[in-house]
C-alpha cells in the first residue's frame, strides 16, 4: 500500500482488490495499520483486541468474497455446479431439461384375417384387417407399461411400414388356406399414463398449473370444459402447430392418390389456445399459459411478423401501421388465458433404466383399440379375428434415462444453442429431412444445393472443379448463386427397394415439414433427383485350380454388395479402382483385366429413362454423376452385372 497525492493536494488511501482470502485480507489489514495509522495503534501480537478485530474483518471479508466467486461461478454455463441454476439457464436458452427418459421399443403386432377366393387366387381378406390406434398398452412381465405412438393399419404397406403375411391355417381336406397370420411393427415407449383436472375461475395472465406427478415424459392431451384442444408449444409466442389429416379424398382429392405412400398429411395450423411446459429440477413439471383476454383476431390487434407473406389464411401481405407493444396483453398473439372451464390434462409419465427390459417380455395386453374400415363382415369371423390380436418384442428395449448429470446438462445446452432448433446449414436440413416421420412418406435419399440462376453476363473468370465436369465453360460461367434459396433433391424406394421419383403427396408434406425449421430467409426449392441406372462388366484372371464359374459367381455378389443403394448417395461418384480392389478381394481372382460401366435407360425395361455419356464423364478413372443431382444404381443386379473370366493365372499349374 503507498500513498497517493489527488489533484487538490489531499492524500489519498490506496486499496488493494486481488488479495480474497482469509490470510491475504489479514496480512492486507495488518499492512494497511501500519502505513495509515502507525501512531494509533502498534500491538499486533496474535493475542491483542487489534487483532481480534482484525481477523473477524478478514474472516467477513472472506465470506463475502466466496459468495460473491460462488455467484459469478454459478452465472456460467461452463463452471456452475447447481441444478437450479442449470435448468434456469436452459430454459433461458429454450432447451428443454431431461427429467426422465422413456425406454423404446419396436413391436411386432399379430393378427388373423380369413382367406378369400379359392385354388390360386386365395388371398388373404384385407377387409378384417383391423387398424389399431397409437396409445394401445402393452406390459411387459415385470410390470412396465409401454405405449404405442405410431398407428398400426395392417391394410397399409408402404415401404416405410412393411407388412409380412403367411399361411396360418389349411383346410384339413383341401390344404386351401382358410386363415393368414399378418405381422406389422410399431415403434412403443414406455410410461404410464394418468389425468388430472384442474379448474379456473377468471383469466389470469400466464396461469400455471403444476402437475401432481414427477418424471413426465409426455402431455399427452389437454381438453377443456367446452370440447376444444389446447396445443403444446415451443414458446408461448409459436402460434402455429403441425396437424396430421389422414390422406383421403375427402380431405385432399388431388394428393389422396398417394395414400399407399403418404397415409396422412402434414398441415400448418394457427392455435391460439396453447401452452407450454416448463421442467423443475425436483423432477416435477409445471405447464403455463398465455395472457389473451380478446376475442379479436391476433392479426387485428397485433400483427404477427412470422405471418407475413405466408400462406396461412388471412395472412396479412403488408403491416401499414406501427402499433403498441402493449397490445400484447390483450391479444392472443402469447395465447389465450384459461378462464371459467376445467382442463383435463392426460400425460405419461416414469420412464427410466428399469423400464429397459428384455426379448419377449412385452406380451400383455393391457388396454387396445380395435377399429375395422369395412362394413357388412360375419360377425362370428370378426370375434376371431379380433381375439387373435397378439403381441411380442424381438428386440430388448432400450434407451429408459433417469435426470440428466451436471455435465450432460451442460453439453446438452450448448449443443441446443448452437442449432436453436433452426435448419442453418445444409446438413441441418438433410438431417431434417430423413427425420420425416414414416406417416407422411418415405425419403431415401437427400442432396442440398445452393440454388443458382442464369446471368446475362459471363463471369470474367472461373475456377473449374470436379462438380462441373461435363459441362462447357461458357455454360459455368452463364450462371451465379442464388443466395436466398436452397434445391433440396430427393429420391425415394419403391416396394423392392429400388429408387424411384417422390410422389407430391409426401413432397408436400416434406414443404410443412421443413418450414417448422426454416429460417425466415431461407426458401427450399423441393426437387427430384436423377436416377442413373448402369452395368456393370468385367474381366478377370482366375487362379488355378479354381472354378470359372464359381469364382464369377462370388465376383458377381461382392459387385452386388458394392453398389447396395444404402452405400450410396446423390452426386456420389464411381472410383474403378474401388471395385477394382473390392474385386481383387474375391478368393480365387488373380487379377482385374478391365471394368466397365454402361448406361441402362430404356424405360420399357424398367429403367429410370435418363440417358447418361459415361465416356464423357469419365475422367482418370472416376466416373462422376452429371451436374443436375444424380445417383448411380445398379437396378437389376441379377442380369446387370456380367463377368468373364480370360485367362488363368499358370504359375502354380494349370487348370
Amino acid at each position: 500500500m503507498a500513498y497517493r497525492s489527488n489533484k487538490t493536494g489531499k492524500v489519498s488511501k490506496e486499496v488493494r482488490y486481488l488479495n480474497k482470502d482469509f490470510s491475504q485480507i489479514r496480512n492486507n489489514l495488518i499492512e494497511f495499520s501500519k502505513q495509515y495509522y502507525p501512531n494509533t495503534y502498534k500491538d499486533f501480537n496474535e493475542s491483542s483486541p487489534g487483532m481480534m478485530f482484525i481477523e473477524m474483518a478478514s474472516y467477513v471479508g472472506d465470506v463475502m468474497s466466496y459468495y460473491v466467486d460462488s455467484q459469478f461461478k454459478e452465472s456460467l454455463l461452463g463452471y456452475s455446479e447447481e441444478l437450479r441454476t442449470l435448468y434456469a439457464m436452459a430454459q433461458t436458452f429454450g432447451y428443454k431439461p431431461r427429467i426422465s427418459s422413456p425406454s423404446q421399443v419396436t413391436l411386432d403386432i399379430f393378427q388373423l384375417v380369413p382367406a378369400k377366393n379359392s385354388g390360386n387366387d386365395t388371398e388373404p381378406d384385407f377387409d378384417y384387417a383391423l387398424t389399431i390406434p397409437s396409445g394401445a398398452r402393452i406390459k411387459s412381465t415385470s410390470g412396465v407399461t409401454f405405449r404405442t405412438i405410431q398407428d398400426c393399419n395392417f391394410k397399409i404397406k408402404t415401404n416405410r411400414s412393411p407388412r409380412t403375411q403367411t399361411i396360418y391355417e389349411r383346410n384339413s381336406s383341401t390344404q386351401q388356406p382358410t386363415f393368414y397370420l399378418l405381422k406389422k411393427q410399431v415403434q412403443a415407449q414406455s410410461g404410464a399414463i394418468t389425468t388430472e383436472d384442474h379448474t379456473f375461475s377468471g383469466a389470469q395472465k400466464y396461469s400455471r398449473v403444476l402437475l401432481s406427478n414427477q418424471n413426465i415424459i409426455e402431455i399427452i392431451s389437454i381438453t377443456d370444459s367446452d370440447g376444444n384442444n389446447w396445443n403444446e408449444v415451443d414458446s408461448l409466442a409459436q402460434d402455429t402447430v403441425f396437424d396430421e389429416i389422414e390422406n383421403n379424398s375427402s380431405n385432399d382429392p388431388t394428393l389422396s392418390q398417394y395414400s399407399n405412400d403418404a397415409p396422412y398429411l402434414l398441415k400448418l395450423k394457427r392455435v391460439s389456445r396453447r401452452f407450454t411446459t416448463y421442467r423443475r429440477p425436483d423432477g416435477k413439471t409445471e405447464l403455463r399459459f398465455g395472457a389473451g383476454i380478446s376475442d379479436n383476431s391476433d392479426e387485428d390487434i397485433v400483427p404477427n411478423p412470422d405471418n407475413v407473406g405466408s400462406n396461412l389464411p388471412d395472412s396479412p401481405s403488408k403491416i401499414y401501421e406501427v402499433f403498441d407493444p402493449s397490445n400484447f396483453l390483450k391479444t392472443k398473439t402469447y395465447g389465450l388465458a384459461p378462464s371459467n372451464t376445467t382442463l383435463t390434462i392426460t400425460y405419461q409419465y416414469g420412464g427410466g433404466v428399469q423400464d429397459n427390459v428384455g426379448v419377449d417380455t412385452i406380451t400383455e395386453i393391457d388396454a387396445i383399440t380395435l377399429q375395422v374400415d369395412s362394413t357388412g363382415l360375419s360377425q362370428s369371423t370378426l370375434d376371431v379375428v379380433k381375439q387373435s390380436v397378439a403381441v411380442s418384442n424381438p428386440e430388448a428395449s432400450s434407451g429408459g434415462l433417469g435426470l440428466e448429470s451436471v455435465e450432460e446438462l451442460r453439453e446438452n445446452i450448448k449443443a441446443y444453442f448452437q442449432a436453436q432448433g433452426r435448419a442453418v446449414t445444409k446438413e441441418d436440413y438433410i438431417i431434417r429431412t430423413y427425420a420425416l416421420p414414416d406417416k407422411f412418406g418415405n425419403i431415401a435419399k437427400a442432396y442440398i444445393v445452393q440454388d443458382d440462376q442464369l446471368s446475362g453476363t459471363p463471369q470474367s473468370s472461373y475456377t473449374i472443379t470436379t462438380d462441373d465436369v461435363g459441362k462447357s465453360f461458357s455454360e459455368i460461367q452463364s450462371r451465379i448463386p442464388n443466395p436466398l434459396a436452397l434445391n433440396l433433391y430427393v429420391l425415394g424406394y419403391n416396394s423392392n427397394k429400388q429408387l424411384s421419383i417422390v410422389n407430391e403427396a409426401v413432397k408436400e408434406n416434406l414443404k410443412v415439414y421443413l418450414s417448422r425449421f426454416r429460417p425466415v430467409t431461407d426458401a427450399v426449392n423441393i426437387k427430384n433427383g436423377y436416377i442413373i441406372n448402369v452395368g456393370v462388366s468385367y474381366q478377370i484372371i482366375t487362379k488355378s485350380n479354381f472354378s470359372h464359374d464359381q469364382v464369377i459367381g462370388l465376383v458377381n455378389e461382392r459387385v452386388k454388395e458394392f453398389f447396395n443403394i444404402d452405400n450410396w448417395q446423390i452426386n456420389q461418384p464411381i472410383v474403378l479402382s474401388d471395385l477394382g480392389y473390392e474385386i481383387s478381394l474375391v478368393d480365387g481372382v488373380a487379377s482385374v483385366v478391365d471394368i466397365k460401366i454402361s448406361n441402362k435407360f430404356e424405360t420399357s425395361e424398367g429403367y429410370s429413362g435418363n440417358g447418361y455419356d459415361v465416356d464423357g464423364a469419365l475422367k482418370n478413372g472416376i466416373l462422376y454423376p452429371s451436374l443436375d443431382p444424380s445417383i448411380f444404381e445398379v437396378k437389376f443386379p441379377s442380369t446387370d452385372i456380367q463377368g468373364s473370366v480370360v485367362g488363368t493365372n499358370t504359375n502354380q499349374g494349370g487348370y
